[in-house]
């Protein structure tokens, strides 16, 4: 019943914050002879601002030459666009990595699937009160993401620059009752992605999501550490397009996933995100 309730509400939010320009999203189902016949159609797409829906926007002239007609809904939170696609207002997503996907489903007894990944956003840990990682002092209070799967990474990270250990069998399940070590006795402050950035005057460090860094005005550059680009994290966590099972091998989503797949899409993340947003393909 509760999570039947909050999927109510976040769809009573979404309705009211895309307006009725909605209904021509019905079209984005569409097969490919109907998308021949009718020589246009629309798909919706639902997405975090930085840097899906930037990214969306460079695709959007491209599937327009292939009659597609991209609609771009931006989304500020993690629910939305999962639930936007529960009850039909988007046809697909692009905000979240497959480990948040299957948690989603598990908590909110869902099935939406991937149809392809399309970048990867590197953790950073970055500087509140501490600007050195080797002068955390005893107790430093260390800011991560509360979800569960967000949280996972971003103590790997810390993991990886020897800030703590975590029993063998952790990877990317790991939570604070995996830690094994922690010499400093690290204070975990567990916040919303979105206010990471926000807490660092706060905090002596934070780990944030690559996209919410961006947002913030930081930059992967001036980070203390961040994750490795051919670790565990980047084979495990590109940001992929998610759908319905109905519509997993719909055409004209498969097309948007080719060119997010592309070579312009890709000249334009490595030439605008300065390592913070990595393609995929």
């Amino acid at each position: 019943m509760k999570r039947n309730i909050i999927r109510k509400a976040a769809a009573v939010a979404l309705t009211l914050s895309i307006g009725a320009g909605f209904a021509a999203c019905s079209n984005g189902s569409t097969d490919a002879s109907e998308a021949s016949s009718a020589g246009s159609t629309v798909i919706t797409v639902g997405a975090n601002i930085t840097p899906h829906a930037e990214i969306l926007e460079v695709a959007k002239p491209i599937l327009a030459e292939q009659g597609i007609t991209l609609e771009i809904v931006q989304l500020e939170d993690s629910i939305t666009p999962n639930t936007g696609v529960i009850e039909g207002s988007l046809d697909a997503n692009y905000f979240q990595h497959v480990p948040y996907l299957e948690q989603f489903n598990l908590e909110n007894g869902s099935d939406l699937v991937s149809i392809g990944a399309i970048h990867y956003e590197p953790f950073g840990i970055y500087a509140g009160r501490v600007t050195d990682l080797s002068e955390l002092p005893e107790g430093a209070v260390v800011a991560v993401p509360n979800n569960v799967t967000n949280e996972a990474r971003a103590l790997l990270l810390l993991a990886q620059e020897g800030i703590l250990t975590l029993s063998d069998d952790a990877g990317i399940n790991a939570t604070i009752e995996d830690i094994t070590d922690n010499p400093l006795n690290i204070q975990f402050e567990e916040l919303a992605p979105e206010q990471l950035v926000a807490a660092l005057p706060d905090v002596d460090v934070a780990v944030i999501n690559g996209n919410y860094a961006i947002e913030g005005g930081l930059h992967v550059s001036e980070a203390l550490a961040v994750e490795a680009n051919d670790g565990l994290a980047a084979q495990t966590y590109g940001n992929i397009i998610a759908t319905s099972p109905d519509k997993a091998d719909d055409p004209v989503l498969a097309a948007l996933v080719e060119v997010l797949q592309g070579p312009e899409v890709r000249d334009y993340i490595n030439s605008t995100y300065d390592g913070a947003v990595v393609p995929l393909n």
